[in-house]
């Protein structure tokens, strides 16, 4: 036999005496991973069951996989203490220090938004199921993950929200108390009687099953406007949920047209009107003073466009 197939098999052998030596730990570390993969499904199953009615369900499903990663994690490190002798925890440790800082950087976003997600889920400034308005977002929080906040928009699109970005920001939750105020602007003419027409409009949203009667619906003048007098009226509505909201306000405008209509109280709106030049006539002015877009006359007034196929 050569010296080089000497080397060669004095390497396996001394590979495969390792190899038995090693495999005994290797087949005790394995079973020590797969009875703290066990032990780990039964500790979340411990811990969502504990905390359930104590906070929200998804608070207590992430509690639940935090508690069975952690005891994964032991396991790892248990059973690679066991399959390899010299191998200590403080080794890996002390490998996982050596690279922590750039490991930090790389996932800075990724840890601040699971710690965002944590903070959002223990603190509860809202619940799944609450309608937030959030920049130029607005729906229904469908899920609320560690990494992200899934909302549902009213017109059935899916925002996903990074949870960082939702916690350092500000929203709003339309759904935070159990009652929720509606207004709406209503015009009347400059000639209706003002006390009259808020006495109509309150009487008629008071007729409203789905108006609370306290606090009490209220009409307020806030504004001489262009078209005439602006009251606005207030009322306050139970759930607060936006269909809820505009289905009640649909009734609320519609009872307050046909109680003003009913009564003759005028809705005015503004109105325009366009004069042409040829469409004028001899007893509009003196065209020689007027300056309405057009030289001032010498004396005499433009005849109307329809009497100029009458000329002699």
């Amino acid at each position: 036999m050569s010296p080089e197939l000497t080397i060669a098999y004095q390497r396996l052998e001394s590979l495969g005496v390792a190899t038995m030596r090693l495999l005994p730990n290797l087949v005790l570390g394995i079973l020590v991973l797969l009875l703290f993969l066990f032990l780990a499904r039964l500790v979340r199953r411990l811990v969502q069951r504990i905390n359930t009615g104590r906070f929200q369900e998804n608070l207590v499903i992430v509690l639940g996989r935090m508690a069975q990663w952690a005891m994964t994690l032991l396991g790892i490190l248990l059973s690679v203490t066991v399959a390899f002798p010299s191998f200590t925890p403080g080794n890996l440790i002390s490998a996982l220090g050596i690279t922590g800082i750039a490991i930090g950087f790389a996932f800075k976003d990724i840890f601040e938004n699971f710690l965002a997600g944590i903070l959002i889920l223990i603190t509860e400034p809202f619940r799944i199921g609450d309608q937030i308005v959030f920049g130029g977002f607005e729906g229904t929080v469908e899920e609320i993950e560690t990494r992200a906040t899934k909302l549902r928009t009213y017109d059935g699109r899916l925002v996903v929200i990074p949870n960082a970005e939702l916690y350092k920001g500000s929203f709003v939750v339309n759904t935070a108390y159990p009652s929720r105020r509606l207004q709406y602007d209503v015009v009347i003419g400059n000639g209706d009687d003002i006390a009259t027409a808020k006495r109509l409009m309150l009487e008629a949203i008071g007729k409203l099953a789905d108006v609370e009667a306290e606090p009490a619906p209220d009409a307020l003048l806030v504004e001489y406007a262009d078209a005439g007098v602006k009251i606005r009226v207030r009322w306050w509505i139970k759930p607060p949920y936006r269909a809820d909201a505009l289905a009640i306000q649909d009734h609320v405008l519609e009872s307050i047209k046909a109680a003003l209509t009913a009564h003759g109280i005028d809705l005015p709106y503004p109105t325009h009107q366009v004069l042409f030049h040829d469409q004028t006539e001899e007893t509009d002015g003196d065209r020689r003073r007027q300056r309405e877009g057009w030289p001032a006359g010498r004396g005499t007034a433009p005849r109307p466009a329809r009497e100029l196929g009458r000329q002699p």
